[in-house]
């Protein structure tokens, strides 16, 4: 190019044919742009809490938490409500019927025929309990429940379940109970060779014959034993790890729980 020249002229044409189209391309890229790239509301997330003793545990049973039932209050009193909302006179049927059988048990040798446990036609105000579940793939075998249970000093009995006695008020009733996570509650000793549970329930009920601070001072170390003789997890009634701090509140609730009712032991009221 010569110095002083002027640069050629370069002229665009306008082609439909190719001009239309890609501009239709270049507003749909914009406006789909426009739509992603728009403020969407965060997502909620969830963050893992840490487990310390009191993390709530969630016991995984496989196939056998389709029968499981980890409420006591609905294994044990489902036909309560709140435990006190029922006069004294139906209560303790309504308790005995909602861990009967479902179906009539094969009949059992005369000495499993014992209504040890039976509670008093009393007022049940509270229920009280704790859990010993299996881990997790794996099961209590009903034969090793029975001797472990004989070792924690229970005895089977009322309602088909296992209950601890005092010896100075048994005719009172239990200190407190254990039943079968597994519905209708009841355990089948003629078939217990057979028979197998993803857990146990702890409970027990107020008034009873003890203060609630002795009677669970009884509970606890039984449902500790037990926990270890099956190689279970000891669990608080909201299925949380018990730990010494979960242990030490419940001690102080009741504690309290006696300070309000004392005298009301069911072998000290007034008749």
């Amino acid at each position: 190019m010569l110095i002083g020249a002027e640069p050629p002229e370069i002229t665009m044409h306008w082609d439909p044919a190719i001009g239309l189209p890609l501009l239709i391309l270049s507003l749909v890229a914009l406006l789909a742009i426009y739509i992603i790239g728009r403020k969407r509301p965060p997502a909620a997330t969830r963050s893992e809490p840490e487990r310390g003793e009191n993390a709530r545990i969630e016991p995984r049973f496989g196939d056998a938490a389709l029968d499981a039932e980890p409420d006591v209050e609905r294994v044990i009193a489902p036909a309560f409500g709140k435990p006190s909302a029922r006069p004294a006179a139906t209560q303790a049927p309504l308790l005995r019927e909602a861990v009967a059988p479902t179906a009539p048990l094969a009949p059992a040798p005369a000495a499993l025929a014992r209504t040890a446990g039976k509670r008093q036609e009393v007022n049940i105000e509270r229920i009280v309990s704790l859990f010993v579940t299996a881990r997790e793939g794996r099961v209590f075998r009903g034969v090793d429940l029975v001797v472990a249970a004989e070792k924690v000093g229970l005895e089977f009995g009322d309602m088909n379940i296992f209950h601890r006695l005092d010896d100075r008020s048994a005719a009172l009733g239990p200190v407190f109970s254990v039943a079968n996570m597994v519905k209708p509650g009841s355990f089948d000793l003629a078939r217990i060779d057979t028979a197998s549970t993803p857990g146990l329930g702890f409970f027990m009920t107020l008034p009873g014959p003890l203060s609630a601070l002795d009677a669970w001072d009884a509970m606890l170390p039984a449902a500790q034993r037990m926990a270890e003789l099956l190689d279970g997890v000891l669990l608080d009634s909201e299925r949380n790890g018990l730990g010494r701090q979960g242990i030490q509140h419940i001690r102080d609730d009741l504690r309290g729980w006696d300070r309000r009712h004392e005298g009301e032991e069911i072998g000290l009221r007034p008749r």
